[in-house]
């Protein structure tokens, strides 16, 4: 049986926002509190981030917590369902980037099949993420209010919105300066509000495509708090509760449940928050910990349906605040039934999705795999590389002299003789391109000096897992050579642009997918490029290369000498 979920109150600051949906009050009004045996007012909180479409379970080592398999809707919802049992006040929230860099099955329909899966599974708030802004500021307006898509349509059904609230407590707009959704959630438990708070990390415009969001300030994260729990207790006598959920994080060692060395951005934004901020759910890293920053419980439960914290708190009705908090991360194991509605939206989905994902998109001349040459070239890499400069060499797209493609964003090979839908030998479909990248990067496009692209070879060797490839496949034009024998910082030993030697003081125009320029993989040097300019997602640069002529006049399928190895 679902548990009571009590009014809710959107709060959107002191005007309102124009056609802001409405607060959706609870199908079970005030009644009678419920406490335990000292007089306590016992609310469960299921916190969940970085779903990121994730409707089926997830594969490979995105589907494992350690060794055991997790994740996926069906048994995520089923895990969530079991939890509320006898809860008699429970409340769902999620950290951001619920959907975006999704699977096909999902991302496909601009993501409303994980919208509909979160819904059924009972999610109640939600902060926003980074990628919630992947196709901009009115596709998110529609995520929550409902509408077709302007450019595909409502292709398997109208599409009525999300019925959980994103809040954007920090996301503003530049000339009115009101919120871009309700900035913060009040609700009421046995008598008690308590008030939610959700958060996108300030450094989104960076890390999406600019044009998406440029009418919007992203504030700071923990000025943006303060200013909105102060205004929240100036109006509300006796709210003393504050549930803040942020799609930042940070970066721990140890266990699901453990917190020994926390790093990152999540650190500082706690500790200047105010004190009354009882509760932080965080995300964005995609790590597990439950940690206690400067006296504040702070979850983080992975990424992809794999974890959900499972937070089990105490108010009381005396001084309406938290009295104690207890966060444990559970496993989304997949050994209990699946939820019947949930396998039916995957069932539906499927059916829809099979027309689409079956597109020929290109064609090959013959395999072009992930297998590298002994100095770490694919023709795979190759490929995207390639790619990913014709999509941005032109100056209105970045100016792009030199891509960087990570293998580890390369998932499977292009397969000459693979067949997903009945298409003949050489042709490339959507899903067959959509399983290399299935991630749904942006591609980014930056200024760097010859110094910078030398870090950023070097930082290939810092590698913490041995064994594993962090060789950078690069475009047609750029060469380098580099002897794994040298010292650190001196291994990369030469560089070349068309035959020209990169210059340490000269600057390039290069890009990469966003996951990459914004430091993934620990490749932090391309933090430092400036001028950023966001681009096409990788899978249309992919398609729009292959229908090109000029990917004719490459030998697609063979691996060049654009890496070397002394």
């Amino acid at each position: 049986m679902r548990t009571v979920r009590p009014l809710a109150i959107a709060a959107v600051g002191v005007m309102c926002v124009a056609g802001l949906f409405a607060a959706r009050p609870s199908s079970v009004q005030a009644q009678s509190a419920v406490t335990d045996k000292d007089g306590l007012i016992p609310l469960q909180i299921l916190g969940m981030n970085d779903f990121h479409g994730n409707i089926e379970p997830p594969a490979g080592s995105s589907g494992r917590v350690g060794s055991v398999d997790a994740g996926g809707a069906e048994y995520l919802a089923t895990h969530l369902a079991n939890a509320r049992q006898g809860k008699p006040y429970s409340v769902t929230v999620a950290a951001g980037d619920n959907i975006g860099a999704s699977p096909l099955l999902s991302g496909l329909f601009h993501d409303e099949p994980a919208v509909e899966s979160l819904m059924d599974m009972g999610l109640d708030i939600a902060a926003v993420g980074n990628h919630e802004f992947d196709e901009g500021s009115d596709e998110l307006l529609r995520i929550q209010r409902g509408g077709c898509h302007p450019k595909d349509g409502c292709k398997v059904r109208p599409y009525g919105g999300a019925t959980f609230e994103y809040l954007s407590t920090n996301v503003v707009d530049k000339k009115s300066r009101l919120p871009l959704l309700a900035s913060s959630s009040i609700r009421n438990y046995g008598g008690v509000r308590v008030a939610f708070l959700g958060l996108t990390l300030k450094d989104t415009p960076s890390i999406v495509s600019p044009g998406g969001v440029r009418s919007l300030d992203f504030l700071d994260e923990a000025d943006a708090i303060n200013a909105e729990v102060k205004r929240l207790k100036s109006q509300w006598s006796n709210l003393n509760a504050f549930v803040v959920l942020i799609h930042e994080g940070g970066l721990p060692t140890g266990g699901i449940n453990e917190c020994p060395g926390i790093s990152g951005p999540i650190n500082d934004i706690v500790k200047k928050m105010t004190k009354d901020v009882d509760l932080v759910v965080s995300g964005h890293t995609h790590s597990a910990y439950v940690c206690k920053i400067d006296g504040v419980p702070v979850s983080s439960s992975l990424a992809f349906s794999r974890l959900y914290a499972d937070i089990d708190t105490r108010l009381s009705p005396v001084t309406n605040d938290f009295v104690s908090i207890k966060i444990e991360n559970k496993i989304v194991t997949r050994d209990v039934a699946k939820n019947v509605t949930q396998t039916n939206i995957i069932s539906r989905w499927k059916a829809a999705s099979a027309p689409l994902a079956n597109r020929i998109v290109g064609s090959i001349p013959a395999d072009v795999t992930r297998t590298a040459n002994p100095a770490g070239e694919s023709a795979a890499g190759d490929l995207i590389a390639d790619s990913q400069l014709f999509a941005t060499k032109d100056k209105a797209n970045g100016g792009a002299q030199i891509a960087f493609m990570n293998p580890g964003g390369i998932r499977t090979d292009f397969i000459f003789k693979q067949s997903s839908g009945g298409e003949k030998d050489g042709d490339v479909t959507f899903g067959e391109a959509f399983s290399v990248q299935p991630f749904g990067n942006n591609l980014m496009t930056m200024t760097v000096t010859g110094a910078n692209i030398k870090e950023i070879l070097e930082q290939q060797f810092d590698n913490p897992s041995p064994g594993a490839s962090r060789i950078l496949q690069v475009s047609e034009g750029f060469e380098y050579t580099y002897d794994k024998a040298g010292a650190k910082g001196s291994r990369v030993v030469s560089m070349s642009l068309n035959g020209k030697a990169i210059e340490p003081t000269a600057t390039y125009r290069v890009t990469a997918n966003n996951f990459v320029a914004d430091g993934g993989d620990l490749f932090a040097a391309f933090t430092k490029g400036t001028d950023r300019l966001g681009g096409v997602v990788d899978t249309d640069a992919l398609e729009a290369y292959l229908l090109s002529s000029e990917s004719k006049k490459d030998s697609v399928g063979k691996v060049g000498t654009r890496i070397k190895t002394k």
